[in-house]
Formats: C-alpha cells, structure tokens, sequence
C-alpha cells in the first residue's frame, strides 16, 4: 500500500497541487458503514494498513485519517483553533448537551476556567488519602469474594472510581446513586448510535434504545438535582467542582439556561470522572493476569515501597514499575481510543490537503501500535516505558490524555488513582479471569471491556 509518512504543516503554498491521501474506493462504502456500526477498532486498524494519512469515503461524508505523531502534534496542539470536536462528539451533544466534553469557542473556555482549579496538581495530590481510603474498601471488599464465584471486576472499579470522585471532587456521597453506571451505558450506546446515523433518527421516535436513553438521561438529572440541592442546603468551601460550578451559572441571565448548563456539565463530569479510570484499571487487571511475571513486580514494588501501610503522594515516583504497568496499558487500550475533529479552515496535514468542514481523526489506538515507533507493538511490555526506552520516542507517538489545549484536565487524579489501586490491590490478591472468557474491546465513547470482566479474587500467597 501506498506510504503517506510526511510531516504536518499549515496551508497549501501557493500554485502546489493539492495531495490528496489514498483510502479504501468508494465503492466500500457498505463495508466501511458496516464497520462504523460494528467494529470500529478494525476500521481504524484497516485504515492505518493504507499509510499515515487516509481517506475515507462513507457515503456523503469524508473522513480523514491522520496516523503520525507529527499529525497528531499539528491537529490536537499546533493547529488546535482550525480544529473543532467531530463526528461522535457532536453528535454525542444531543445525548450530553453542552458540557466540557462536547462545547466549543469561548463556552468551552469558560467552564475550562471554572473547573480547572479543582484539578489543579497540590488540590489533586492533598486528596491523596481520599483515594488510599476508597482503594482500601475496593481491597476488602474483594477479599470478602475471596474463593468464592467470579467478581466483574470492572463493576467493583466502577464503584471506586465513582467514590473517589464524588469524594474528592463533589464533596458528596456518590455510592447512595448506585445507577450512575448503567445510566452511563444508555448514554454511551445512545452516543454511538447518534454517531452511526449523522442524528438522522428523531430523539422521539419509541425505539428500545431511545426509551432507555432517556430513562437514563433522566435518573442522571436527578442525580445532578440531588447533588445541587444537598450543595445549596450545605455550602462547602467553594474550592471542589461541584461548587465552582454552582458559583458559576449564578452569573446566567436566564435561569434555565443556567439549570441547563449545570446538568450538562455535571453530567459530563460524572462521566468522565469515573469511566476512563474504571476502563483503564479494568484492562490492567486483564494484562496483568496474562502476564504473571508483571504482577509479580507489582506485588513485589508495593510491599517494598508501602509495607503493610496505605500510599501517599510522595509514594508515586517509587511505585515505578506500577506507573509503567498503568502506562503499557493505555499504550495498548487507550480509554480516549479516538479524537475526532472538523477542520473549520482548509488545511495542509503532512502535506496533504484538507478541505475546510471536512472530518479528521487522530487514534490514540492505532498511533499507539505504529511500527515505526514501538517495536512489536502488540506485546504488553511495560519496559518499554522505562525512561532510558522513552527519551527517542516522539512526544505525540502517545498521547493516552489527549493533547493540546483539550489535554484531559483529571489526568494526575486518574494516574494517582489507578496508581494506588494497582499496588494496593496487587499487594494483597490476585485476579484471574475466567477461562474461555475473552475480554473484548468495545470503543464506546471510552474503550471499555465488552460485558464487563469477571475475575476469580485468591489471596495473593506468600
């Protein structure tokens, strides 16, 4: 297939002809739809076969695929303000409103603003115990199972994701709203379902998925009402998202706007708050079970480093082999798998023209196996992250956070936070899956384990 290898630029110089990247013919179109609806991993996979730049034709639309770190520089970072999210994420809009993740322009800037303090690197780390003591009833809760039948362990890590974050970013009690997670899932399915169909399908027609979507979208409002009006009842300092939030949309003219602002907002950020980690940790789990000798280490590095004692922040840069193991794993299982985007201006990508309005993706999943910078890119290796194996490789070959001015604002909660879980967990039990069990990718708007992921809890031994 043809190479396309190049580095990314801005603009057309003048009386050039315009490249234009190769890609399936139009005649796949069936097969490409059928793969958007499907299997969208192997879509992305089949696409990177045709180089780092491709073109994809699915009917009316045209996508462009960009594979290299160099293109990922110039879309997410560079070039970010031609950039605007794309297809998924607005039509995801419909099912998330206007929140962090689907907003725009200067909206986006503003609620950036609002939260960003709450994530700030000495805030996140001061909430270093809030995380040790929710990892340490994710522990015994799985010690209980020990012996007995198959835990999902992905719903367990839910749970914990879900306590963490209402503790250290809400200030509240998120275990009382045990739906959260399977309202996420309506909210995903639907998302993709919009993004499938361009939004074709009226929200109203009353089919089984948009029932259950807004089942869903309502208990999740509910669950943000009682969040406000227990906050309002009890005013907190002001300085975690919940009420950096309510301060904010006090300054709305009109107060349904300002009611619908903080749904949509808080909606996005219980969701973002708890799915990526919980994914992540899930597919930590998985490796690990795979790869004996790896869990091994971790067990090993958390009894040097902790002892029988629950971590600290400072306990982080000595836990090296856990963050390694944490960083293989969104090497290979990304949770933000895609980032989609529309350029709002003709651009040139590694020297190929992109016309203005045209959809462009960069993928965190295949870009993380490009041969060209991981060597046996399918292998679990967490050496590879070693800081002597990192220094030559190009900054955005991995980019499991995003980049650029929408570089994900919890990623030093997330990272301390499956950390912590990894060693506190790996130190005291051993997870095994069950056999004949595959966990399969499902890349919903994070890439979860299709199903869940029941795991057999034992005792990690001597």
């Amino acid at each position: 297939m043809t190479s396309t290898r190049g580095s990314a630029g801005a603009g057309p110089a003048p009386g050039r002809a315009r490249r234009v990247p190769p890609g399936p013919p139009r005649t796949a179109t069936f097969s490409l739809l059928r793969k958007l609806a499907m299997d969208r991993l192997d879509l992305m996979r089949s696409a990177a076969r045709y180089g780092d730049a491709v073109r994809i034709a699915i009917g009316p639309r045209t996508l462009y695929f960009f594979n290299h770190p160099d293109h990922a520089k110039h879309v997410l970072a560079d070039n970010s303000a031609n950039y605007h999210k794309g297809i998924g994420l607005v039509q995801a809009r419909r099912a998330l409103g206007d929140g962090l993740l689907t907003s725009e322009g200067e909206l986006w800037r503003r609620q950036r603003r609002v939260v960003q303090p709450a994530f700030q690197h000495k805030r996140v780390s001061g909430q270093a115990d809030v995380v040790a003591e929710e990892a340490a009833k994710l522990v015994a809760r799985l010690r209980a199972r020990a012996g007995g039948p198959p835990v999902d362990i992905v719903r367990e890590l839910t749970g914990l994701t879900l306590g963490v974050l209402g503790r250290s970013l809400l200030d509240a009690d998120l275990h009382a709203h045990r739906s959260i997670g399977e309202d996420f899932e309506a909210v995903q399915d639907q998302a993709m379902f919009e993004m499938v169909t361009q939004g074709l399908v009226p929200m109203w027609l009353p089919l089984p998925r948009q029932r259950r979507f807004r089942r869903a979208r309502r208990r999740l409002e509910h669950v943000v009402d009682s969040l406000v009006a227990e906050r309002t009842a009890r005013p907190a300092d002001g300085d975690d998202a919940l009420s950096r939030l309510i301060a904010s949309v006090r300054e709305e003219p009109d107060p349904r706007v300002g009611r619908r602002r903080l749904r949509d907002e808080l909606v996005t950020l219980l969701l973002a708050g708890h799915e990526t980690t919980a994914s992540t940790l899930g597919w930590a789990f998985h490796l690990l079970d795979r790869h004996p000798e790896a869990a091994r280490r971790v067990r090993e590095e958390a009894v040097e480093v902790l002892g029988d004692r629950t971590p600290v922040v400072d306990d982080l840069p000595r836990l090296s082999y856990t963050t390694m193991v944490l960083q293989e794993t969104m090497r290979l299982y990304p949770a933000v798998w895609i980032l989609t985007r529309v350029a709002q201006r003709a651009d040139e990508v590694g020297g190929f023209h992109v016309p203005a309005g045209s959809d462009v993706m960069v993928c965190p999943y295949t870009l993380h196996r490009h041969p060209e910078f991981w060597d046996s890119p399918e292998d679990f290796d967490p050496e590879r992250f070693a800081p002597a194996n990192s220094a030559p490789r190009p900054r955005y070959a991995y980019i499991p956070f995003g980049a650029g001015p929408r570089f994900c604002v919890g990623s030093h909660l997330g990272t301390m936070e499956a950390v912590f879980v990894l060693a506190m967990v790996g130190r005291e039990l051993r997870l095994t899956g069950v056999p004949g069990r595959k966990a399969v990718p499902e890349p919903m708007l994070s890439l979860r384990i299709r199903g869940g992921l029941p795991m057999t809890v034992h005792a990690a031994g001597p």
